[in-house]
C-alpha cells in the first residue's frame, strides 16, 4: 500500500514538472463547459519515459512491463485531482476517467523493439514495443465504443443507478468485451442492462503494415524461403488518418492476442505513431572505388562503362546508352523539402507487342 502512495506521488510529481497536469485541466475545462453528460471522460496523457525513470524508477518500470497498472494509478490520480480542485462536477466514479497513456518513445534496447519478420510466439507480457514498417493497406473510419454504463436490473440495488457499472475499450479488446449481454452485478449478482444513451463512441482505423525489409524483393537478390507477413494495426481516435499509403512508420503500440472464436488473431493497438526514416550506409563498394580510380583519367568514362553495362541482360552493350544513362541518373534520388513529394521510378518497358504497352 505504502508502495502505490509513493508511485501516485510521483505521479503528481512528473505531471506538475511536465506540464501535464496544466494540459490536464485545460482538458477538464472543455468537459465541463459542455452540457452534455457522459458515462466516460477520456483523457490523453503524454508520458516520457526516461524522464519518469530519473523521478521513480519503480514508476517507469511499471509503465514499460505493466501498462494496465500504470494505467490504473494515473487514473486513480486524474480522479484525485478532479475531486480535489472541482474540474468537472458531472463526474462521480473513478470509473468514468478513461486515461490513455501516450509514450513518447521507448528505451533503444532490444528488448523494446519488435522486428516484424519474426512474429512473437506463444502468449507474451502485453507490454509497449517498437516496430517499424511500411504501410500496405488502409481501411476507412469506423466507430467503436470506447466506453458504456450498465445498471443494475434489480431495482432495490443501489447499483442500479449511478455509475457504478462503467465498461472501457482496453488494448486488445473486441467489441463484444466491451459492450454486450451476461454481465453480471458486483453487488447483488443481478444481470445487467446497459444504458444505451450514455454509450460514448470513437473513431478507429485498421491499417497493415509490412516490415521495411519487405521492399528488397524488388532488388536483385538470389531465391530465398523467406516470407514477409503484415500484421494489423489498431489506430484509434485521435491517430486515425495520422498515417498514409506507401510510407514508412515507427510504431508503439501493444501486441495482444484478439480471441474471435474459433479463430486468434494476432494484431497491435497502437499508441503513437512518428514518420520513420531509415539510415541507409553511405558507403560505396569497393569495386566501384577501384572502377572511379581506374577511369579517373576521363570525366565520361566511369560514367559510360556504366551505362554500356547497365541493362545488357535486356539491351545488347553499347546500344541506348543515353537513354540507359539517363536511367541511372534517375535512380540517384535525394529527400526533398516537403515530406509530402512522393519520388516516383519510373519503368522503361521493351515488347513487340505496343497493346500491352498501353493498357499497363
Amino acid at each position: 500500500m505504502a508502495e502505490l502512495l509513493e508511485m501516485k506521488e510521483a505521479i503528481v510529481s512528473y505531471l506538475d514538472r511536465s506540464g501535464g497536469l496544466l494540459q490536464f485541466v485545460d482538458d477538464c475545462k472543455l468537459y465541463n463547459d459542455s452540457a452534455q453528460s457522459e458515462a466516460v471522460y477520456r483523457f490523453c496523457i503524454r508520458v516520457n519515459p526516461t524522464d519518469l525513470i530519473e523521478l521513480d524508477a519503480r514508476l517507469a518500470d511499471c509503465l514499460l512491463h505493466d501498462p494496465f497498472k500504470a494505467t490504473a494509478l494515473f487514473q486513480s490520480v486524474c480522479f484525485l485531482s478532479i475531486k480535489t480542485l472541482s474540474l468537472i462536477e458531472k463526474i462521480h466514479t473513478e470509473n468514468q476517467v478513461n486515461v490513455v497513456l501516450k509514450l513518447t518513445h521507448l528505451p533503444p534496447f532490444p528488448e523494446y523493439f519488435l522486428d516484424l519478420c519474426k512474429f512473437p510466439r506463444g502468449y507474451g507480457p502485453m507490454r509497449p514495443v517498437a516496430m517499424e514498417g511500411l504501410t500496405i493497406a488502409m481501411t476507412r473510419i469506423t466507430k467503436y465504443t470506447q466506453g458504456a454504463r450498465f445498471l443494475c436490473t434489480d431495482d432495490k440495488c443501489p447499483f442500479s443507478r449511478g455509475f457504478h457499472h462503467i465498461r472501457v475499450h482496453s488494448p486488445g479488446a473486441t467489441e463484444s468485451v466491451t459492450v454486450r449481454g451476461g454481465f453480471t452485478c458486483a453487488l447483488c449478482s443481478a444481470p445487467l442492462k446497459e444504458d444505451v444513451k450514455f454509450r460514448v463512441l470513437g473513431d478507429k482505423q485498421l491499417v497493415e503494415m509490412v516490415p521495411a525489409q519487405a521492399l528488397d524483393v524488388l532488388s536483385v537478390h538470389p531465391p530465398c524461403s523467406f516470407r514477409y507477413q503484415s500484421v494489423t494495426l489498431f489506430l484509434r481516435d485521435e491517430l486515425c488518418n495520422s498515417m498514409r499509403m506507401g510510407r514508412l512508420y515507427r510504431v508503439v503500440g501493444i501486441p495482444a492476442h484478439v480471441h474471435q472464436w474459433p479463430n486468434i488473431t494476432w494484431s497491435v493497438e497502437a499508441n503513437t505513431v512518428e514518420p520513420w526514416t531509415p539510415e541507409y550506409p553511405s558507403l560505396v563498394s569497393s569495386n566501384f572505388q577501384a572502377l572511379l580510380a581506374a577511369s579517373a583519367c576521363s570525366t565520361w568514362r566511369f560514367s559510360a562503362i556504366l551505362a554500356n553495362t547497365f541493362g545488357s541482360p535486356v539491351i545488347p552493350p553499347g546500344l541506348y546508352s543515353t537513354l540507359k544513362l539517363a536511367l541511372l541518373l534517375s535512380l540517384v534520388q535525394t529527400s526533398e523539402d516537403d515530406p509530402d513529394s512522393l519520388n516516383y521510378l519510373d519503368v522503361f518497358a521493351l515488347t513487340n507487342d505496343t497493346l500491352i504497352i498501353e493498357r499497363g
